[in-house]
């Protein structure tokens, strides 16, 4: 006859909701140990490679845009890399100046986002902003104001905050003047103090203590924090050029998941995201977001997931910082494009989403016709260590309620971010002790 140390329990969420595509996830324990950890995605296919073939290469900075509504920016400059990469076209000088403030406003908009009006509920208890709202106001309408900073910036520099259309290969359609930029500063000075605020808040947060030795891969640059050039790096050795993602990485597809699964080949799951871009470039933070992060209790690396809010805070703090350098420095290009000579080719290009690492793949022919195109977006690339962290979380949390489990369960994987217009959310739980 089973007892209750044979019996197994088992958790099912069925619906994970809010997400970028359907979501389930599926644990199995027993005699205390747990057995089956199952993230799957089981939302049909979205064909965005497949639209991008046949159409034109000044096409895919729009197409790709529309793939998420909270990282917009990451997408179109994937691909402008990858087909400038192509055609030989170096966008440097106030241009990239440009792309970089850009990112800064997704980065602020996007992080805001997710730390305090998707996240920070987790960690109060409560079951989203609005109820967070009624007890914490002041600290809901300030990080809605510093997120709307991040919004202004992308509107100004994108044509709209959401799927910006000023962005094309080889530059933008148009370029602002220096003193539609100036117009800026005073709205990021104050959200350099709210980001500093944010950094406090954040790390005063409980924060379950997990961690694990995961491999952190992210785009490196030598002079800069990583937005959108740099070799692709990894705490486990890994040094290679954006062209030979696919000689390192593999992705897979298994049965319970219509998205496909990144691994280094030979070796498993890595991680990217704030915590991977923080531990491979810690040293290229400015000196107040390193003394900022040393005050929040991080070191310059960090493992714990839970901490990722803070390290998101961090980079929030970074990215405000950044924009006043650009705008401060900002002087007016002759032209807002660069000549492309268009060549068939096989380009790539890696950039940092505020989620992690995103990787953008195109073949285009003679007449700049893409013939094929692979896009291996942050989500993907984590699933396999949002697994591992869930067995992690599950091993150390088997003495909680089933209330306090499937709350900590939900907590693991919005520690992700996953790249989806909303933080990870489940609609259903459902426990079964045995």
């Amino acid at each position: 006859m089973p007892t209750p140390e044979t019996e197994p329990r088992r958790i099912s969420v069925d619906y994970l909701a809010r997400v970028e595509g359907e979501g389930s996830m599926k644990v199995e324990v027993r005699g205390g140990k747990v057995e089956i950890v199952e993230f799957g995605i089981f939302e049909p296919p979205r064909f965005y490679e497949a639209f991008l073939r046949g159409r034109r290469f000044g096409d895919a900075p729009d197409i790709t845009a529309r793939i998420c509504g909270i990282c917009p920016v990451a997408y179109q400059m994937s691909s402008v890399h990858a087909m400038e990469s192509i055609f030989g076209a170096t966008v440097g000088g106030q241009l990239r100046e440009l792309r970089r403030l850009l990112y800064c406003g997704e980065w602020i908009e996007s992080h805001v986002l997710h730390a305090f009006m998707l996240h920070l509920p987790d960690f109060l208890g409560y079951q989203s902003a609005i109820h967070m709202a009624v007890d914490h106001r002041e600290t809901v309408e300030r990080a809605l104001r510093l997120k709307k900073v991040g919004n202004t910036v992308m509107t100004l520099l994108g044509g709209r905050e959401i799927h910006p259309i000023n962005v094309r290969v080889g530059g933008f359609y148009r370029v602002p003047t220096k003193g539609e930029l100036a117009t800026l500063v005073p709205d990021l000075e104050w959200a350099l103090d709210a980001a500093k605020w944010a950094v406090e808040f954040t790390s005063s947060l409980p924060f379950p203590a997990v961690g694990q030795d995961l491999e952190y891969v992210s785009v490196s640059h030598p002079d800069e924090y990583p937005f959108n050039e740099g070799r692709i790096v990894s705490t486990k050795g890994i040094d290679v050029d954006a062209s030979e993602f696919n000689d390192v990485f593999e992705e897979i597809h298994v049965e319970r998941s219509n998205a496909l699964q990144s691994k280094v080949k030979e070796r498993g799951s890595y991680l990217v995201g704030p915590l991977a871009r923080y531990n491979l470039n810690f040293d290229k933070l400015t000196p107040a977001c390193q003394q900022a992060a040393a005050a929040a209790g991080l070191g310059e690396t960090c493992v714990n997931p839970f901490q990722s809010i803070v390290v998101r805070s961090v980079e929030t703090m970074y990215a405000v910082e950044e924009a006043l350098r650009v705008i401060d420095a900002y002087e007016e290009p002759t032209e807002p494009v660069v000549a492309l000579k268009v060549k068939a080719g096989e380009g790539h290009g890696a950039t940092e989403a505020p989620r992690g690492m995103l990787y953008h793949r195109y073949r285009v022919d003679d007449e700049g016709w893409i013939t094929d195109a692979q896009i291996a977006p942050p989500t993907a690339q984590n699933q396999l260590s949002i697994e591992e962290d869930l067995r992690v979380v599950l091993e150390s949390s088997l003495d909680l309620s089933d209330e306090e489990l499937g709350w900590r369960l939900e907590q693991t994987i919005r520690n992700y971010d996953p790249c989806i217009s909303c933080a990870t959310h489940f609609l259903r739980l459902e426990i079964d002790r045995g």
